[in-house]
């Protein structure tokens, strides 16, 4: 049940449905027939969610497509149109936006960041203070990131990238147990560190399994830190028992659930089949899974010409119904306004019922990260 938001708490404008935007953006996509309409925002202000001391919008966007060449063919080109992504989505009232300092191919490490900082500052709208769009960065383990002093200045570093003060989420990227537990504990202790230097609001971890994750919860409590969130690989191809024994943990202990490729990196868009598949390594992955998935694509593509959805905006909500905070990945204004979609409404337990039921009875699910601990 949504709360209401803290007494005193300023809420952030957000506009109504079509509301005029500017600045050469288009509006979101008209609701599809049948689509029940809603009166006001996307979300209300007490409908957004806690990261800790954070108030964030229900959904966030991701931004690993914002530099990298290999995966999703990034050119310098495609910046108008991000900045474009950028400005829509804030003006709609998204404030999370999720990066990683390794997040850029090659030469262009570091450019998701450097992106995000720039629009930030060429923002022409209502933003009283950098702290209202919240920047959720990721600190990757680097086998030369041997001590704490090196991970703080990791975090100076995307801090100058992003041209901030301080981070919303400062979140460690992966887990080093399974092969430098050694290394793992002054990776703790430079979270720590960046807290207490005020570099980060909240502190996050990434790709952690439920036993880890008990266990960095456990050492950053010792030293008076609070964990806020755990980013995990989590959607309806993602949602094992190691993924949903996660989930009870982080609702036991107060941490938010942030899921990444709630899409399972396009899987569940309907826009693929084994005819029809992406250009570049994804297609490998998509030859393998996509054959057993009948069944879950058809209930998702029912129960989205049932609600007049599209069938990424019914699996991007079943992960807000579920406590999580999406962060689909965007790269164009047509992927920010279908993913604006999925909010304002919510799936019926039935629904969620059956969508979970098409997706434990795929024979195949999607690869988990190699960096994701026990």
């Amino acid at each position: 049940m949504a709360l209401p938001p803290a007494a005193g708490a300023a809420a952030p404008a957000m506009p109504f449905a079509g509301q005029p935007r500017g600045h050469g953006l288009r509006r979101p996509a008209p609701a599809p027939p049948g689509a029940a309409l809603r009166l006001g925002p996307l979300f209300w202000p007490w409908e957004k969610v806690k990261v800790g001391p954070l108030s964030v919008s229900p959904m966030g966007f991701g931004t690993w497509a914002w530099g990298n060449q290999l995966l999703w063919g990034y050119q310098e080109s495609m910046d108008s149109e991000l900045r474009e992504c950028f400005n829509l989505a804030l003006r709609n009232g998204i404030n999370l936006f999720d990066t990683a300092d390794s997040y850029g191919t090659g030469k262009l490490n570091g450019q998701s960041e450097r992106l995000l900082g720039r629009f930030i500052r060429e923002f022409e709208g209502p933003i009283k203070s950098p702290d209202d769009v919240v920047i959720a960065t990721k600190f990757a383990a680097y086998p030369w990131r041997l001590t704490s002093g090196q991970f703080v200045g990791a975090c100076k570093s995307s801090l100058e990238r992003l041209q901030l003060d301080r981070l919303g989420i400062g979140q460690l990227h992966w887990s080093t147990a399974n092969y430098a537990p050694l290394q793992e504990r002054a990776l703790w202790d430079g979270l720590v560190e960046m807290y207490d230097k005020g570099l980060v609001r909240a502190v996050g971890v990434s790709n952690y399994g439920p036993k880890q994750l008990l266990k960095i919860y456990s050492y950053l409590a010792s030293k008076g830190v609070p964990l806020s969130s755990a980013q995990v690989q989590f959607s309806l191809l993602s949602m094992g028992d190691e993924q949903m024994e996660l989930k009870t943990v982080c609702d036991s202990l107060g941490i938010r659930v942030i899921a990444y490729s709630p899409l399972g990196l396009g899987m569940l868009t309907g826009k693929y089949d084994s005819s029809n598949l992406p250009k570049g390594p994804r297609s490998v992955l998509f030859r393998q899974i996509l054959p057993g998935l009948e069944s879950l694509l058809s209930c998702l593509r029912r129960i989205a010409e049932k609600k007049g959805k599209t069938m990424s905006q019914v699996a991007i909500n079943w992960c807000i119904c579920k406590g999580a905070i999406p962060i689909p990945g965007v790269k164009t204004v047509r992927h920010v306004e279908e993913n604006l979609g999925a909010l304002g409404w919510r799936l019926s337990p039935a629904e969620i019922e059956e969508l979970e039921s098409a997706a434990m009875a795929a024979p195949k699910k999607m690869i988990q990260n190699v960096f994701q601990t026990a």
